[in-house]
């Protein structure tokens, strides 16, 4: 059977990932000012052009670098914006990498003479990260990778039987307790 047959579809990598925000030019400058994104983009119309509803909306675009793009929807005639009250504010979330812990590190300085709270960096086993808000009250992560091949091909492994006993038991499985004993190391928990 050929690949074609199997996945008709052959995705490209993400076009945009689209969230709404309370103002768009807040935003724009808040994400070119915190984490250097450019500003390239911007649709504004009366009507969707999807559905033809009349919603007047603003959709702005931000460059998050290596062709991915961050997107915003400011739309005054809805009401105003709120998020999912029952997931913890720290499951959605969006992340970004940077190519370093020190790159981390320096981001997380340069965040927090913002005035922003930073949580971390918290040690993931295969990479670190840090934690703070945007003004729209959206979780933003940055992580530095920091695993090895074979921890990645390790992980990739154990995926599926991991996913398979989470399926049946909704316990988290202990296959990869390797990688968390690497980082409850780091935070003086293990």
């Amino acid at each position: 059977m050929s690949d074609v047959a199997e996945h008709p579809v052959k995705l490209g990598g993400v076009h945009h990932a689209a969230y709404r925000c309370k103002d768009a030019k807040e935003t724009v400058e808040w994400y070119g000012k915190v984490l250097g994104m450019d500003y390239t983009t911007a649709f504004a119309e009366d009507h969707v052009p999807s559905t033809g509803a009349y919603d007047p909306y603003m959709h702005v675009f931000l460059d998050a670098g290596n062709g991915n793009i961050l997107a915003f929807f400011e739309l005054p005639n809805q009401k105003d914006m709120g998020r999912d009250e029952n997931t913890p504010a720290w499951v959605q979330h969006l992340a970004f990498r940077v190519g370093s812990e020190e790159e981390l590190l320096a981001a997380k300085e340069h965040i927090e003479g913002l005035g922003i709270d930073v949580l971390g960096p918290t040690h993931h086993g295969i990479f670190k990260s840090i934690y703070f808000f945007d003004p729209n009250g959206h979780r933003v992560e940055l992580a530095a990778d920091i695993g090895t091949e074979e921890q990645y091909a390790e992980l990739k492994r154990v995926a599926p039987l991991m996913l398979d006993e989470w399926s049946e038991t909704k316990k988290a499985p202990r296959h990869a307790d390797w990688l968390h004993e690497i980082a409850r190391k780091e935070h003086g928990h293990g």
